[in-house]
């Protein structure tokens, strides 16, 4: 445990990018050496930089309810792990927050994975984690999350669950009526 907790000490003191964030550095995630969930996410908002709490909002409550799992269980670094694409908030942009500073995964994703030796589910949330892990997405993201049965059980696209993407999920009810309890019967089985 000391070699994690070194890599965590390491890792949220990284400045690597520091020039281009305009609200400084805050690397924010979660990791733990038993974790069996790997959530793989975007980058920090602007709520969770200010508490330094991985999915400390809207976007997180609504991914907390597509996994059926209580804010004790997502919350449990034993269970949970939560390895943002690019760790500190960057800033916004026109239409948004900006996409995740390109430095963090080549920088930090392989030594964080070989922490987390327990890992049997990945869940990719959004395009950046989709178009870094999967050898073949499906092109767009509704493609690549529509087929997430060619992934399953041990890999999950999933689109963001922010508030904006409302009209995504409206467009798209196959993601709640199949993806969505499949989801949630590998959630439980995993962590029973």
């Amino acid at each position: 445990m000391a070699a994690l907790d070194d890599f965590l000490g390491d890792l949220r003191a990284c400045t690597l990018c520091a020039a281009s964030l305009p609200h400084g550095p805050r690397p924010i995630v979660q990791i733990g050496h038993g974790a069996r969930i790997l959530l793989i996410g975007q980058a920090p908002g602007r709520k969770v930089h200010a508490s330094g709490i991985p999915w400390d909002d809207a976007s997180g409550d609504t991914l907390r309810g597509w996994l059926g799992l209580d804010k004790a269980a997502f919350y449990d670094p034993a269970q949970v792990a939560l390895l943002p694409m690019g760790f500190c908030y960057p800033g916004t942009g026109k239409s948004g927050d900006l996409p995740p500073r390109p430095e963090c995964a080549p920088r930090w994703h392989a030594a964080a994975h070989a922490h987390m030796p327990a890992i049997t589910m990945t869940v990719l949330i959004g395009a950046y984690a989709q178009a870094h892990y999967l050898a073949k997405p499906g092109g767009t993201l509704t493609e690549t999350v529509a087929q997430f049965r060619n992934h399953a059980p041990d890999i999950w696209p999933l689109p963001h669950p922010s508030p904006r993407n409302r009209p995504w999920l409206a467009r798209n009810p196959w993601f709640e009526a199949d993806l969505l309890p499949a989801l949630r019967a590998r959630v439980a089985q995993i962590l029973v």
